[in-house]
């Protein structure tokens, strides 16, 4: 971009009005990140929820107020290209000391792209790669705190780490809690504790981080050239006392807690890319678009996974190709093999089950963004107007997107701009991986199948249409959901049992003998079109019989409407301390500890 000669005041009072915009969002999503640690100490986990749901829309609604305001006092669609590259120097300038520049960038591309069309959207006019470093960013109070072992001795700085997230709420065993830390660290070590080096310290982000009823500890122990992480939730137990769950050493494990699957947490946190950066030291397979996302930038997460993405299609040559599996009735899907994703847009005209439109698969995507996915539901990332190489899709996927969607698609020699598009991790068709599974493997795979159709429930939500190809496994093994085009809420649903047929040759003519409403769910259904295969049957009736009673569905919906929560643990219950150390837990004392680190000196 070339600097124009000389500035002219309007594109001075449009970057203004930008950074204004920004700050408020970032101001109210910072006010309700606060409120999380009240509604965690007051036991208010409907609250939570509904923070999380609130926050998802704050900042399109300030995109919106702010568009308005550019049309209003600037009539932002009549201004010519050099007000808005100054005006896009002059933002730059604005975020010199600014403390989450790179949310702000992505907040100027958001306005800017609502506003002039997509021959624009070029690193003259809006943000395609980053102006503003991130490195270095100073925070009060800084984004993690450190502390000693080797001078205050390890149970006193892990009671004191504890004690400065100031949770009102009094603890009902702490030294039981660290005992249980210490024996837990002590077998995950094996008994052989490291050589103590002089920098040895523990650094903890100095905010939890709070999602249903768990407020987590994130943090890393540092020894010589050695970096351990580890994480902590905190619950409260059923006086209302707060106490350490678990401790989560392995990288991986904790990498589960910022799955695509989980609700975003509620973090406050003046410099985000502070916390971002801390969270890659401990999880360097997790990308920034991943972090972003969890810590509930979800806009910045997407801006940094787009950039990802082109940056990947520089880097490769192979093509797009429709996703393997069973085509959906209702979304076109394909996937870049070197790319671990998928892309998902709506068909123009659906299989003739399909009872929805355009707009009801969009809004139930939209239920899926908003709702607590409890580790079950896919996230999706939502984009307009992509533009891909059309030299990179193959003739399947061109025919199939020409056939299926040609409302959804713009075509050109060298482009292929798909108007509306979901992009979602990629994972194994649960269907897919059932034909080629180990006995132990499928056994596993039904159970966890199983298990998420109950997760589900308990989240008030019913999936619809339950087939095993509207499923994927996930690398760590996991059954998570991810068609939502019949997705339902609980509550919105009627279970019936089938009333006995009124005679015999009525019930062996295959008719329907009684009435269906809209709404009507008949579980006993289910096994007609789930369990057709023999093995994959005798599994479900072993671990999940109650799934084809109505009674099981009418139990849920009720302890939904009562206002209970179930709790979910993102890690085994075997390693909770409550059931790994089941013998000594509840008596209130300091539990037995190996040997540790550093005591006082």
């Amino acid at each position: 971009m070339q600097i124009p000669e000389y500035y002219n005041p309007v594109a001075r009072d449009i970057a203004q009005a930008l950074v204004e915009g920004f700050d408020k969002h970032y101001r109210l999503f910072s006010e309700c990140n606060r409120q999380a640690k009240l509604l965690f100490e007051e036991g208010d986990w409907q609250g939570i929820q509904q923070a999380i749901r609130d926050r998802i829309q704050f900042y399109d609604e300030r995109v919106s107020e702010t568009v308005e305001r550019l049309h209003r006092e600037f009539h932002a669609e009549l201004l010519d290209d050099e007000i808005w590259q100054q005006a896009k120097l002059y933002f730059i300038g604005l975020l010199t000391n600014h403390k989450q520049p790179e949310c702000a960038e992505t907040f100027f591309n958001s306005v800017f792209t609502r506003i002039l069309h997509r021959d624009y959207f070029n690193n003259d006019f809006i943000f395609v790669r980053p102006a503003i470093s991130t490195e270095y960013i100073e925070a009060d109070p800084p984004s993690y705190r450190s502390y000693y072992p080797l001078h205050y001795g390890l149970r006193s700085v892990l009671r004191q780490i504890v004690r400065d997230f100031g949770w009102r709420r009094p603890f009902a065993s702490l030294a039981r809690d660290i005992g249980y830390v210490l024996r837990m660290t002590h077998d995950y070590l094996q008994g052989r504790w490291p050589k103590l080096e002089a920098n040895f310290q523990i650094q903890v982000l100095s905010s939890a981080f709070y999602r249903n009823k768990t407020a987590y500890i994130f943090g890393k122990v540092v020894n010589g050239g050695s970096s351990y992480p580890f994480a902590v939730p905190v619950l409260h137990d059923a006086d209302g006392k707060l106490y350490l769950d678990t401790v989560l050493l392995e990288p991986w494990r904790i990498g589960v807690l910022f799955s695509f699957s989980r609700a975003y947490f509620l973090v406050d946190m003046a410099v985000p890319s502070g916390y971002v950066q801390f969270l890659r030291s401990m999880l360097p397979t997790k990308s920034k678009a991943e972090l972003y996302t969890m810590l509930g930038l979800q806009k910045q997460g997407k801006n940094t996974f787009y950039r990802d993405f082109i940056q990947h299609l520089q880097h490769s040559n192979d093509q797009f190709i429709v996703a393997p599996g069973i085509r959906g009735l209702v979304m076109l899907v394909f996937t870049l093999p070197s790319f671990p994703y998928v892309f998902k847009l709506i068909k123009d005209v659906f299989g003739v089950t399909k009872e929805v439109d355009h707009d009801t698969v969009r809004a139930k995507y939209q239920l899926v963004k908003r709702h607590d996915r409890v580790g079950r539901m896919a996230d999706t990332l939502e984009f307009s107007n992509v533009a891909f190489p059309k030299r990179r899709f193959t003739e399947e996927l061109l025919h199939e997107l020409r056939q299926q969607a040609p409302s959804q698609i713009e075509e050109d020699e060298q482009s292929i701009v798909i108007k509306h598009l979901y992009i979602e991790r990629r994972m194994k068709p649960l269907n897919l991986y059932l034909q080629t599974a180990s006995p132990e493997e499928k056994v596993e795979a039904v159970r966890d199948y199983g298990n998420a159709i109950r997760e589900l429930a308990s989240a008030n939500i019913f999936p619809g249409d339950m087939l095993f190809k509207n499923f994927g496994m996930t690398r760590y093994g996991r059954v998570i959901f991810y068609d939502y085009d019949e997705i339902e809420y609980m509550t919105d649903c009627h279970f019936r049992r089938i009333p006995p047929a009124p005679n015999p040759e009525m019930e062996m003519s295959g008719e329907v003998w009684y009435p269906v409403a809209k709404g009507d769910v008949f579980p006993e259904e289910f096994a007609t079109f789930l369990l057709g295969d023999a093995e994959v049957r005798k599994v479900f009736l072993r671990y999940h019989k109650d799934l084809l009673d109505a009674g099981f569905w009418q139990h849920k919906q009720q302890r939904i409407r009562d206002g209970y929560i179930d709790d979910f643990y993102p890690y085994p219950l075997e390693m909770r301390f409550v059931n790994r150390f089941a013998a000594s837990y509840g008596r209130g004392r300091r539990a037995r500890a190996e040997p540790t680190l550093a005591e006082p000196v």
